[in-house]
């Protein structure tokens, strides 16, 4: 775990970034999280890169949950704003929740699932564009052309959403 910390913490804290103010979940405990729930997985880990792909599915998830949680009548069903990072930026006027970045991701999966899976191993997996490639087994250049599609259909079904 000491190997990995780090760098799951710069990633927690990165998904965290453009978080409201008043968010109770901290890197640390995002992190924290995610180490307890992958230490019961019965996964076999293949190199760092899947194991990075993994953590990326589950920082959403843990995301996702913590929305929804908090989006909860009784929690006075705010809803959260989450800026994405440069490497997937959909647009500098297309701030969307988290619950709908999930779901359009989701749709995005049904879709289309590799490109799904680009978005979240560099959002929230915090992959470089190579390591993402080597995890998807595609080029890097491949990896680029479809991130670029995904983020036209997102952008799409984002500002469809809000509409």
């Amino acid at each position: 775990m000491p190997l990995v910390y780090d760098q799951l913490r710069k990633v927690a804290s990165r998904c965290l970034r453009d978080e409201r103010a008043d968010h109770t979940l901290r890197a640390t405990a995002l992190v924290n999280e995610a180490y307890l729930r992958l230490v019961d997985a019965n996964v076999a880990w293949q190199d760092r890169v899947h194991f990075f792909a993994i953590s990326a599915r589950l920082l959403r998830r843990i995301l996702v949950d913590h929305a929804k949680s908090h989006n909860r009548q009784k929690r006075g069903g705010g809803v959260t704003r989450v800026e994405l990072d440069e490497a997937v930026m959909i647009g500098p006027d297309a701030p969307s929740g988290l619950l709908e970045l999930d779901e359009a991701l989701q749709r995005l999966a049904a879709h289309d699932s590799r490109k799904s899976e680009i978005v979240e191993l560099l959002f929230f997996g915090g992959l470089t564009y190579e390591e993402a490639a080597a995890a998807l087994k595609i080029s890097p250049a491949t990896l680029h052309r479809e991130l670029v599609m995904a983020k036209a259909w997102l952008h799409r079904e984002l500002a469809q959403g809000s509409a």
